[in-house]
């Protein structure tokens, strides 16, 4: 009897980190999700709006859902399989859900308040969903064409 063995490609990737609810962390959380990206097969076209969108989700975790001494979450996740990108943020202030700007009646002129509009906007998908016992986690998807190895970025 033969057996043989299959072998498994590599088609979930994930990275997570817990950041101080902070300007600074949130600026991190950019960052960190910028780096991590790039070393992913995600075409940069859609870097550059999981950069825009981690950067409003956390800073609206920052802002908005802050809790003295309690970090937020930061995940994104890439399931190569099915070409879609998730960045979900989590915070500690599950009694404040996110409304888009055109149902909380912030104008559109204003300084602030335009994030969710943004995420909105660059988005496939978005939501808010409860994380017990007292936060949420709010959303965002990308679908994408996954990139196969460059042999000229040491990408893999």
């Amino acid at each position: 009897m033969s057996a043989s063995t299959s072998q498994l490609s590599v088609t979930a990737y994930t990275f997570t980190q817990l950041l101080s609810s902070t300007r600074r962390g949130a600026r991190l959380a950019r960052l960190l999700a910028a780096e991590q990206l790039r070393a992913w097969p995600v075409p940069p076209s859609v870097t550059e709006r999981a950069e825009q969108i981690v950067a409003e989700l956390a800073a609206n975790a920052a802002l908005h859902g802050r809790v003295n001494g309690r970090d937020f979450r930061l995940t994104v996740a890439l399931d190569a399989t099915a070409g879609v990108l998730r960045i979900a943020v989590t915070d500690a202030r599950g009694e404040r859900i996110p409304s888009p700007p055109a149902e909380c009646g912030t104008p559109l002129d204003t300084e602030s308040g335009r994030g969710l509009l943004l995420v909105i906007a660059l988005a496939d998908r978005w939501g808010v969903e409860p994380y017990p016992p007292g936060g949420k986690t709010v959303w965002a998807e990308c679908v994408c064409e996954i990139l196969g190895p460059d042999p000229h970025s040491g990408r893999s």
